[in-house]
């Protein structure tokens, strides 16, 4: 089942920074479905839980050409190498900000199943987590934007 997407830079929720999850529980897993059912119906790269209202740190990530679940993602190392592409975001549709990014990094996090794994990512898949990890932090792309710029 499809979640409703928060909308709107005002959102508390989205100005979160979110909680650890302790376990993988069945909850967990059933929310980590319905937040995938809710990346694949909006056609995202990814998706964080605050952006479907709740405080927990999970997110749904498109990298390796796939969707892959995050429950406490942590970005542990980033590369110094950086490029700066145009992003958007499921909840402020229609907003396009450059954002500066590091090109590869690793994150470490556990999955649908409980189990801990590191991955060392570049390019987009290394966008996109970084991307799901600032929702994670109450970051938004618009936070990116210097002052005076237009969007």
């Amino acid at each position: 089942m499809a979640l409703k997407i928060v909308t709107g830079e005002d959102k508390k929720i989205l100005r979160t920074k979110t909680k650890r999850v302790p376990t993988v529980t069945k909850d967990v897993q059933k929310f980590l479905k319905e937040m995938e059912a809710t990346t694949i119906k909006a056609d995202g790269l990814g998706l964080a839980a605050p952006q479907v209202g709740k405080d927990l740190r999970m997110c749904i990530a498109r990298f390796n050409g796939r969707l892959t679940p995050m429950v406490n993602p942590e970005i542990t190392w980033r590369s110094k190498i950086t490029e700066t592409a145009e992003e958007g975001c499921l909840s402020l549709p229609g907003v396009w900000v450059p954002v500066s990014r590091a090109v590869e990094i690793v994150v470490r996090y556990q999955t649908a199943r409980g189990d801990t794994k590191e991955l060392k990512l570049s390019d987009m898949d290394a966008r996109v987590v970084q991307h799901e990890v600032d929702h994670l932090d109450g970051v938004l792309i618009i936070d990116y934007v210097s002052a005076g710029a237009v969007l």
